[in-house]
């Protein structure tokens, strides 16, 4: 699992993790059930703020894809790699509605018709 900042994008350093995290479960790397290295160890060898890491965290925690265990470590759910790339994929269904001029309400409204 290789992860990047880049300290000169628009996009906040937590979320440009949170995205590299999601894509790497989705890839299988790591799996599930794997445990991910300490949020300290990783936060230092990215050069960023241990909290910057752990807001990652707690965004993948609440989509369902990390479970934060406290005292024993980050593991990835089992579940993971399947929610993961649909996560991606809303995201990415988002992001360009925005771009087309779709508001927020629109686009909920065109998702629950599919439904």
């Amino acid at each position: 699992m290789l992860l990047r900042v880049d300290l000169g994008s628009t996009q906040p350093l937590h979320e440009q993790l949170a995205g590299q995290l999601r894509a790497a479960i989705a890839s299988g790397d790591p799996a599930a059930g794997e445990k991910l290295p300490p949020a300290r160890d990783l936060a230092e060898s990215l050069g960023v703020n241990v909290h910057t890491l752990l807001r990652a965290f707690k965004t993948l925690r609440d989509e369902g894809l990390l479970e934060v265990r406290r005292g024993r470590g980050t593991i990835v759910t089992d579940a993971a790699a399947q929610q993961a790339h649909f996560v991606d994929l809303a995201r990415e269904l988002v992001t360009e509605s925005r771009r087309s001029g779709l508001t927020d309400d629109e686009i909920r409204a065109l998702l629950e018709a599919q439904l």
